[in-house]
């Protein structure tokens, strides 16, 4: 693995090389983004990838991404940006991308905005709130998780986040009435450390759950977008967003092994099956050539 660093005005990129460049095979770079989650995250479904020259990087503000601009939201088209900056440092054309969660939505981001820079493109369940039919109601949901972080911590915060995206089905009545989770129950703290700033718990990244994707760019784009979803995940909210999206682009979302975080190794606390998760990606990338 190389470690890079991309010196912009407003921000300094991290980003990792796993393999050469030129690649070996002739393929191009395959780059795999997250959000919140930074390249250590996909540490695991790059060891699946040998063979492959992998690109992984630490969004700005994350990891070892730092911020120049002096902002703290999280916004698609300006991850976008980066992502385009990133794939015109390797200077290696076009790219091969998986992205999941809210890198899902900012290679979306990319695909619109920069259609020459991807072949092919896997968008793994991405949060796109507005595409639910109970879009209000999801943002009802979201705000819940935000104010039981405001107001009690972290632990507070993560056990609403994980309740919220457990529900199964749409957010109707029953899931409103339900008593505030207690974070014990789910092995997470209970105290309060005074901290604020967590992008997945405050209201920091509700421009990557609020984006509406521009499905007319999408479709006249050259690259192949493919909408992932989990096996299990299919009634969770990132399951049905998923659902939609493809619907909107006129596909039926594929399924991939596992759940949100399926291609996860046991290191991450959250593990999926990343050996099946790798097998399914590049069948799919493999097919798409």
């Amino acid at each position: 693995m190389t470690p890079q660093m991309l010196k912009t005005p407003e921000v300094d990129l991290a980003y990792d090389v796993h393999g050469p460049l030129p690649t070996a095979d002739g393929y191009p770079p395959l780059v795999m983004i997250g959000q919140p989650m930074d390249a250590s995250g996909f540490s695991t479904l790059a060891s699946h990838f040998p063979d492959r020259t992998v690109v992984t990087y630490d969004p700005r503000g994350l990891g070892r991404s730092t911020r120049k601009d002096g902002r703290v939201d999280h916004a698609p088209e300006i991850q976008a940006a980066d992502v385009h900056a990133v794939i015109e440092a390797l200077g290696a054309g076009p790219v091969e991308m998986f992205a999941s969660s809210g890198g899902a939505v900012t290679a979306l981001a990319l695909v619109a905005a920069y259609p020459d820079d991807v072949t092919t493109l896997v968008a793994h369940e991405p949060p796109l709130i507005p595409v639910l039919r109970d879009a209000q109601a999801a943002e009802r949901a979201r705000a819940g998780v935000r104010d039981a972080y405001e107001h009690k911590g972290w632990g507070a915060g993560m056990a609403a986040f994980v309740v919220m995206t457990s529900w199964r089905g749409e957010f109707t009545d029953d899931y409103f009435a339900q008593p505030a989770p207690d974070p014990a129950a789910f092995g997470m703290p209970t105290e309060d450390d005074g901290s604020r700033d967590d992008p997945l718990l405050s209201d920091r990244s509700w421009a990557v759950s609020s984006y509406q994707p521009d499905v007319d760019a999408l479709i006249a784009a050259r690259t192949r977008v493919l909408i992932a979803v989990g096996e299990e995940s299919r009634d969770t909210i990132t399951g049905r967003t998923s659902v939609a999206t493809a619907e909107l682009l006129g596909q039926e979302a594929t399924v991939f092994p596992s759940h949100h975080g399926g291609f996860l190794g046991g290191e991450s606390g959250y593990a999926g099956q990343p050996e099946a998760f790798a097998h399914k990606l590049r069948e799919i990338l493999d097919d798409a050539r």
